[in-house]
């Protein structure tokens, strides 16, 4: 294991709900890639959803009260929040101030969100992580969800940890910068409209001639994965700390 500074010896790990409760393998192996690392990974239990499905919604109160919860659970130590889904990490890096930016509480919420850092963008430009390919020859494709491409604008992390691995070839998918049309409660409250949007991305998908692709969120893979498997296709998604800890390990 590498031996890191003081500073990054220790890490909180903010799981996501659809990790939890979906992918917990996802989850789990983005703990473990930390791990590999030499880093104590420290998993508040009481940890809940991050607010933004109620933000979204209009609902900036609740919001703010799930928010505050989890700024209070990961206090008491300035280490780093490492979150691997950039739409949970953007909501809790760049909208928690922006909620809290006229109460008394702003202060230690800006703390709070100063820490956050999405799990690939941790592992690259902090931890500098390489990785050798113990795994078969592979064709795939990316997924970039849009705030981990907008907000935490972490796609070039995910992509160089990608290439390091030399059996894997990373087709370009032609819309990766087209939303999957998930956003959450978007989905159920514009059900066609976000129905014709994963339509679309499927068909982009389908044209790079692979059989998997690679995201960094959890809420893309679930509607898009459910989409294709509505349609019969063979391609699945896979969470890319998955598939890295797959491929590292043979």
């Amino acid at each position: 294991m590498k031996n890191h500074s003081e500073t990054f010896k220790t890490v909180y790990y903010f799981g996501t709900c659809l990790a939890d409760m979906v992918y917990p393998r996802a989850g789990m192996c983005g703990i473990k890639l930390l791990q590999r690392e030499g880093i104590r990974v420290i998993y508040p239990q009481r940890q809940t959803c991050c607010g933004q499905p109620a933000y979204n919604s209009g609902f900036p109160g609740e919001a703010k009260e799930v928010a505050l919860t989890q700024v209070k659970l990961f206090s008491g130590s300035s280490a780093p929040v490492i979150v691997p889904s950039g739409s949970c990490a953007g909501m809790m890096k760049y909208h928690y101030p922006h909620l809290f930016r006229d109460d008394p509480e702003y202060f230690e919420v800006k703390r709070f969100s100063d820490r956050i850092y999405e799990l690939t963008q941790y592992l690259n430009r902090v931890l500098h992580v390489r990785y050798e390919d113990k795994g078969p020859p592979i064709r795939l494709t990316w997924h970039s969800s849009c705030h981990a491409m907008r907000e935490m604008e972490c796609i070039e992390d995910s992509k160089a940890l990608i290439h390091q691995l030399e059996n894997v070839e990373l087709v370009e998918l032609e819309k990766e910068y087209e939303c999957c049309g998930f956003g959450g409660t978007f989905s159920v409250k514009q059900p066609e409209i976000s129905a014709a949007m994963v339509h679309d991305k499927a068909e982009s998908l389908r044209a790079t001639g692979t059989e998997k692709f690679l995201t960094g969120d959890c809420g893309c893979m679930m509607n898009i994965n459910g989409h294709l498997e509505k349609q019969g296709s063979p391609i699945k998604g896979q969470h890319i700390a998955e598939f890295i800890l797959e491929r590292i390990n043979g």
